[in-house]
């Protein structure tokens, strides 16, 4: 999959060519993102062959998938064909319910000789609340929030069956409504993780509510969590049927050096069957701003492998907006509206931030097919990508 403008994260080559994050070009770049600026990156799965994959969940050894096929009505790409995959059913053609079962594994990082524990109260920041505890009630796990999106009603739902249902809305609602994308949560014990000096470090904070943030490295993280962590939880249930995610709480990734920073969270998809996971981060500082706040990192990242589970889903070209500042080409409904929160959503007196989210026809081009007839589940977008040059 070509793209440009991409920087590509770590030192050798084999692992530059696994890591893709949007990032924009030169030192003053980087410097901006030092302990400041928010990205987010995948990791595709390398040599992907569709039609193999399409029949795991068949066999009851992968993910259900469905396969869309979709024509390009964008400027500069009309009549193009492209295909992908999504996890579930398809809500272009059916109106049942799947549900996937997704383990949230807690990280436990000592880093510095500090512990960033998301399963220890938060005096500081959460007043005394425990972030997985925030986590377990939010609009990502609990369905008793009814969103309405973009002046239509999609019913109570988590924050990712709702973005699906409105993504489709078109086609859902004329299926008889009844389409869910669910997702079973399943909260696993944590998991103690002491990357050593040589993989992680303390970052200074300049504001927020607390002087300091953890930062872990994230390419020797990612071989950790793929070549250890996962295999060390098949005896819990997690396999490629399933989705883990992997919770740090207050820390960033970084690559390679500290001031190469930060990453709050990626998608990626490894082995065969396909295994899919993600690690995201759950901030309560607020150093970082706008969608990046409790579970907004999460609600992109849960997102955008719910529409592009194994980071290869191909687009007609499109950049210039959110995080992006070249052009890039796959179905990353996150990467778009970095920075853009849907309206605040308040459960048991507690006020959670959720991503703003491009829709299917953002990408593929008019009409949309999404509530409202807008372009993301917010309106901030009202008409399609144009060509990205």
């Amino acid at each position: 999959m070509q793209r440009s403008s991409v920087c590509k994260i770590g030192a050798m080559a084999a692992v530059l060519s696994a890591f893709m994050i949007l990032c924009s070009s030169g030192g003053a770049a980087q410097e901006q993102a030092a302990g400041k600026k928010l990205y987010y990156a995948v990791k595709p799965l390398q040599g992907a062959d569709l039609n193999a994959i399409q029949a795991q969940p068949d066999a009851g050894t992968g993910l259900t998938m469905f396969t869309y096929k979709v024509k390009s009505t964008r400027t500069g790409s009309v009549g193009k064909s492209y295909s992908g995959m999504m996890v579930g059913q398809s809500p272009i053609t059916t109106n049942g319910t799947t549900t996937t079962t997704v383990y949230v594994v807690p990280l436990i990082l000592k880093i510095g000789g500090h512990t960033f524990s998301p399963t220890a109260a938060d005096s500081a920041c959460l007043a005394g609340k425990v972030p997985l505890t925030v986590l377990k009630n939010s609009p990502m796990v609990v369905a008793s929030h009814d969103f309405k999106v973009n002046g239509v009603d999609v019913g109570k739902a988590q924050y990712s069956d709702a973005f699906q249902r409105a993504n489709f809305w078109m086609k859902v609602a004329a299926n008889g409504g009844t389409y869910h994308n669910k997702l079973a949560f399943k909260f696993l014990p944590a998991v103690t993780v002491t990357p050593g000096s040589t993989h992680s470090a303390l970052l200074s904070v300049t504001a927020g509510c607390t002087g300091l943030y953890g930062g872990i490295e994230v390419n020797w993280f990612d071989s950790f969590v793929t070549g250890t962590l996962i295999p060390s939880l098949a005896s819990k249930g997690v396999g490629p049927s399933n989705f883990p995610v992997f919770m740090l709480y207050n820390t960033t990734m970084y690559n390679g050096m500290p001031g190469s920073c930060c990453i709050g969270g990626y998608h990626g998809a490894f082995g065969t069957p396909v295994q899919t996971y993600s690690p995201f981060q759950f901030d309560s500082v607020g150093i970082f701003g706008l969608g990046a706040e409790d579970v907004s990192i999460m609600s992109h990242e849960v997102n955008e492998w719910q529409d592009d589970p194994l980071g290869t889903n191909p687009t007609p070209a499109w950049g210039h907006v959110g995080q992006v500042s070249g052009c890039q080409t796959n179905l990353e409904v996150g990467d778009p509206l970095s920075e853009k929160n849907y309206p605040n959503v308040t459960i048991n007196a507690f006020t959670y931030h959720l991503q703003e989210l491009a829709f299917f026809s953002w990408f593929y081009g008019p009409p949309s097919i999404g509530a409202g007839g807008k372009f993301s589940d917010h309106g901030t977008f009202t008409s399609a990508q144009g060509a990205c040059r």
